[in-house]
């Protein structure tokens, strides 16, 4: 008797093991969308549109700031930095400045700069989630995960995005992507 009871209970225990496996494997991938890939026709109009705007009086003025030594200098510091940008990983960091906001703007803009394998990196914030980074001095040491990076010849700087920062084991900063639908 305890031998067809142990038959018929251990295929139950199995499948409902693979089935709450399979849902946390389902979990896991549901959080991050798949890429859609570009269509051939999308590209072509992607680099139509570039191609127009490159021939823009701010689109050549890029171009001149990116093969300026300036730019040249932020390319090589996105370069520095790729890998953990692409991986979303954890990059050790150090801030060196607290009070950067864009000169003659009224946008509100607030960042930090901070110092990741001896270059300099810019992070900007609305004034809104610059207030849970209030704590932070310079001289911190910082842990930052991005997903991306900018750049601008308004910046000496690459603009690293702060998706996430944690100073002690604490998290000060977290972006919820689910409120801007991935954008």
């Amino acid at each position: 008797m305890k031998k067809v009871i142990f038959a018929l209970i251990l295929p139950l225990v199995v499948v409902s093991g693979l089935v709450f496996a399979g849902r946390e494997i389902k979990n896991e991938t549901s959080l991050k969308p798949s890429p859609k890939p570009l269509s051939i026709a999308d590209r072509k109009a992607g680099l139509e549109a570039r191609k127009i705007w490159e021939n823009t009086p701010d689109g050549i003025k890029f171009k001149l700031w990116e093969a300026s030594p300036e730019g040249k200098k932020v390319h090589a510091s996105h370069d520095k930095i790729r890998k953990y940008l692409e991986t979303f990983s954890d990059m050790e960091a150090a801030v060196t400045s607290t009070n950067f906001q864009r000169s003659g703007k009224s946008s509100g803009i607030k960042g930090l700069i901070v110092r990741i394998d001896g270059e300099e990196y810019m992070m900007q914030f609305i004034p809104k989630d610059f207030q849970l980074l209030n704590s932070l001095k310079a001289g911190d040491k910082i842990t930052i995960r991005s997903r991306s990076a900018g750049r601008s010849p308004n910046h000496p700087y690459l603009i690293v995005s702060g998706d996430y920062i944690e100073r002690n084991s604490k998290v000060l900063f977290k972006r919820d992507f689910s409120k801007n639908r991935g954008c």
